[in-house]
């Protein structure tokens, strides 16, 4: 790299290569920008490389060791089954990690976008500056996308170290622990604890609101409630985590509940109680670009700021930090730098958690559509009338369909066997304002989990013909 006080020009930046980032960047490439992205970590960011991919891969294998270990129920007896770990880290970072992150190093390549490595600050609304550790280097843009993502917030008294981990760190632990204690049981901590107790861990959830996964419906929340409970995971709501200290063999985590403090030892403890906007140290202010009190940037339906030539996407924008959210705002933004009449439209945005079993929802559920004054109806059919389910002996769960007064479907919801991919169809559904009537009409083939969702629409339509 050239090292001075002149500037290199550039066309289009983008800070960050997450899911929100990368796809900025190849959609601007082939929107004919030439783009360059500016990364300080890892391409693929934290999704590819310390977060949705690897905790499925862990959660994937974690199914397979259960599977080994019984399947009584089929008739099918399995004796020794053990678990090299070991492999197990190793197969998730070589053969899937690397595989997807080495995928989108390719994807740049292809599209001619530039990687610059370092930790990019802004000068002014078209010139920042990138920081590596021996050198800095001036670059002037014409348009600048701001995907940098979040980072897992710290509590007071539980500063990460050894025995304290982030998220990143309980992906990469080196054995699964005995004793494995979780602070939070939103997205994150419930999904890892179900992985983790698959894994054979005993597993507590220490979490501080009275139910873990709030942002889901309670009767999805009570089958994930239920799978942990057979499968010995402790679940202590409305508990304060207060401190973590080392000990001669792990971690002692002390809490509170109804005013009294408990304690737990360990060998590890994870705090995944959110995250923070990486935007603090970027030079916003310099800019003069706005924020909220959070840090989040604030922009408008093209993900454009109130400097009109920079964006921003992702997580360190308004609403649930998802990796989708920020792929598709990612496109938008470059697409509107383009001169394209685009806009985001978060009306049919699914959310998924990867627990036993998985939970997802997509558009409005029916108290939400109640609260907006409209006249809904929810209707719900149980994957225990699901042959493909009964088959696959995984009937906990249902499909849930909220439709407004006309029968169009305006959200729905999914917990059980496969609700990671049925809710696209949904979502679909809800995105192209369908009908209970269209759905119900739609072949679904047999036996599949799908056809579920066709019953549901049945049942909309006050016809059920499987229950």
């Amino acid at each position: 790299m050239v090292v001075g006080d002149f500037a290199i020009d550039l066309d289009t930046v983008v800070i960050g290569s997450g899911p929100g980032g990368y796809v900025a960047a190849i959609r601007a490439a082939q929107m004919g920008q030439k783009v360059t992205v500016i990364e300080n970590t890892f391409i693929g960011g934290v999704c590819l490389n310390v977060g949705c991919i690897p905790s499925k891969a862990l959660i994937n294998a974690g199914h397979a060791f259960q599977a080994a270990q019984g399947g009584s129920v089929f008739g099918v007896q399995s004796q020794g089954a053990t678990l090299d770990f070991a492999k197990t880290q190793d197969w998730k970072q070589h053969q899937v990690v690397e595989k997807l992150t080495g995928g989108v190093g390719m994807l740049f390549k292809k599209h001619h976008i530039e990687v610059v490595w370092g930790t990019a600050f802004l000068k002014d609304d078209h010139s920042l500056r990138v920081m590596q550790k021996d050198s800095a280097q001036t670059y002037t843009f014409k348009n600048l996308i701001i995907a940098t993502g979040s980072r897992p917030i710290e509590i007071k008294g539980f500063q990460f170290g050894p025995h304290v981990l982030d998220s990143t760190g309980g992906l990469n632990l080196p054995a699964v622990p005995k004793e494995f204690v979780i602070i939070g049981g939103g997205y994150v901590g419930s999904e890892l604890a179900s992985a983790y107790a698959n894994l054979g861990a005993h597993v507590t959830i220490l979490e501080g609101t009275p139910s873990i996964l709030p942002n889901f419906e309670k009767d999805m929340v009570q089958l994930v409630t239920k799978s942990f409970q057979k499968r010995g995971v402790t679940v202590i709501t409305s508990a304060m985590a207060k401190q973590a200290e080392d000990t001669a063999d792990g971690v002692k985590v002390t809490y509170t509940v109804d005013g009294q403090d408990q304690t737990i030892a360990a060998d590890a403890v994870m705090v995944t109680v959110g995250r923070r906007p990486n935007t603090d140290n970027l030079g916003l202010d310099i800019v003069g670009i706005k924020t909220t009190e959070r840090g989040l940037i604030e922009v408008n339906a093209q993900g454009q700021t109130n400097v009109p030539n920079i964006y921003a996407i992702g997580d360190i924008v308004a609403g649930a930090a998802l990796a989708h959210k920020a792929s598709y705002e990612g496109k938008v933004a470059a697409e509107a730098i383009s001169g394209k009449k685009v806009a985001v439209d978060y009306r049919a945005m699914p959310a998924v958690c990867f627990t036993d079993p998985e939970l997802a929802t997509t558009g409005q559920t029916l108290a939400e559509a109640k609260a907006a004054g409209i006249k809904a109806k929810a209707s719900k059919f149980p994957f225990a009338a699901n042959g493909r389910a009964i088959s696959l002996d995984q009937t906990d769960g249902f499909v849930r369909m909220v439709t407004n007064e006309n029968g169009t479907l305006i959200g729905a919801q999914v917990a059980g066997p496969g609700a990671s991919d049925l809710i696209s169809e949904l979502t679909l559904a809800v995105e192209t304002g369908m009908n209970a009537e269209d759905i119900a009409l739609t072949i679904h083939p047999h036996p599949t989990l799908g056809e579920a969702i066709m019953d549901d629409a049945e049942l909309a339509l006050g016809m059920p013909v499987n229950i």
